[in-house]
């Protein structure tokens, strides 16, 4: 099964992980991202049980008429206590974990939250269940570390090396990997394409000057 796993647009609120709808800039970008499958064939088009996920595969959708589900074990990382702050309170208030984490050496819990390698096995393990149902190529809108963390599955990478994948994995941008509905095994075939948003650079992640979801 070929599993096209596309990150949610830009949301509407800079904090971390707010559950909340996309910016005019992420409706934009999933706009293109529709625009850029259109004609192509989607057995199921799946998201996060997140506001912005659902909201960016609504606007997929005008292109693709796919059979829909929502899949709440795709969602974003349970940062804990770091939801709902600025990125400068997030440095400020956790410099020691992400110091630590920046090691890469332990897949460490987030405070108050999940570690990245619960939400690997989720995703995973959720991916597995929709390859057994019997179609050969989904569509999965989801979420920035979601999606590194089933890359680093793909490539058979140690869990903390997560943050080594893609550190400007573009919103709107579309990640496929192949899935063996078998064996649940998975093979990366693309990263990070967003070739449907280069025309438009003020959409592009390195104007924003912020590490918001």
């Amino acid at each position: 099964m070929q599993v096209l796993l596309i990150r949610h647009g830009r949301q509407a609120d800079v904090r971390c992980n707010v559950d909340v709808g996309l910016s005019a800039a992420g409706r934009r970008q999933m706009a293109l991202v529709g625009a850029r499958l259109a004609g192509t064939r989607i057995d199921l088009l799946c998201s996060s049980d997140m506001v912005r996920a659902r909201e960016g595969a609504d606007l997929v959708d005008v292109h693709l008429h796919a059979p829909r589900a929502v899949v709440p074990a795709l969602r974003e990382l349970d940062f804990g206590d770091m939801e709902g702050l600025h990125d400068h309170e997030i440095v400020r208030m956790f410099a020691d974990f992400q110091r630590e984490q920046a090691r890469m050496e332990q897949d460490l819990r987030y405070p108050g939250g999940e570690s990245v390698g619960e939400v690997r096995d989720r995703a995973a393990a959720a991916l597995a269940g929709l390859a057994g149902e019997g179609a050969e190529r989904i569509a999965v809108v989801t979420h920035g570390v979601v999606i590194r963390a089933l890359v680093t599955a793909a490539l058979g990478a140690p869990v903390p090396r997560w943050r080594s994948v893609a550190p400007s994995l573009e919103n709107g941008s579309i990640t496929t990997i192949a899935l063996d509905p078998a064996s649940g095994a998975m093979a990366l075939d693309v990263l990070n394409d967003h070739a449907h948003l280069e025309p438009f650079p003020e959409l592009l992640r390195s104007v924003w000057g912020v590490r918001e979801n």
